[in-house]
C-alpha cells in the first residue's frame, strides 16, 4: 500500500470515528432541539413553582388568594414569568375555593421519562398537553 493510500485511509477511518461519536452522542444526550424542549419545560416548572410562591407571600399579606394573575403582578413579591417561554401565552391561575387554587401549563414531554426537577420534588410531575395543578397557600413566617 503506497503512502497515499495509507493517507486516504487514515482519513476515511478518521471521518467515520467522527461521525460515529457524533451520532452516538446525539443518540445518548438527545438532539439539540429536544434539549430545547426539555428545558422549556423546565422553565416552565421553574415558572410555577416561583407563581406557587408568590400566591404564598400574597396570602400571608392579605389573608385571602388573588383574584388573577393580574393582582398577583401589582404586589412587590419579585420577579414573575406569568407568561410561556414559547408561545407567550399567560400561565393560567384560578382561586377554587378559599383556600385552594389551580395553576395551568401546556408541556411538550412526560416528566416521568426524564430526570427533571418535576420528578424530583413530585409536585410539578406532568404529562405532555395542558396540566394543571391544584395547590392551597402556605403562610409564610415573616
Amino acid at each position: 500500500m503506497t503512502e497515499a493510500a495509507r493517507g486516504r485511509a487514515a482519513g476515511v477511518i478518521a471521518t467515520v470515528a467522527v461521525v460515529g461519536a457524533v451520532a452516538a452522542g446525539i443518540y445518548v444526550l438527545g438532539s439539540p432541539s429536544e434539549e430545547r424542549v426539555l428545558k422549556l419545560d423546565d422553565r416552565r416548572t421553574a415558572d410555577l413553582t416561583t407563581l406557587a410562591g408568590a400566591v404564598d407571600i400574597f396570602w400571608t399579606r392579605h389573608q385571602r388568594l388573588p383574584e388573577s394573575l393580574d393582582e398577583l403582578r401589582s404586589e412587590p413579591v419579585g420577579r414573575l414569568e406569568l407568561q410561556d417561554p414559547s408561545s407567550g401565552r399567560a400561565y393560567e391561575y384560578r382561586a377554587l375555593a378559599e383556600r385552594s387554587y389551580e395553576v395551568c401549563a401546556v408541556f411538550e414531554r412526560d416528566s416521568a421519562a426524564r430526570d427533571s426537577p418535576a420528578r424530583a420534588d413530585g409536585l410539578w410531575a406532568h404529562g405532555p398537553g395542558r396540566q394543571c395543578f391544584t395547590r392551597e397557600p402556605r403562610t409564610l413566617e415573616r
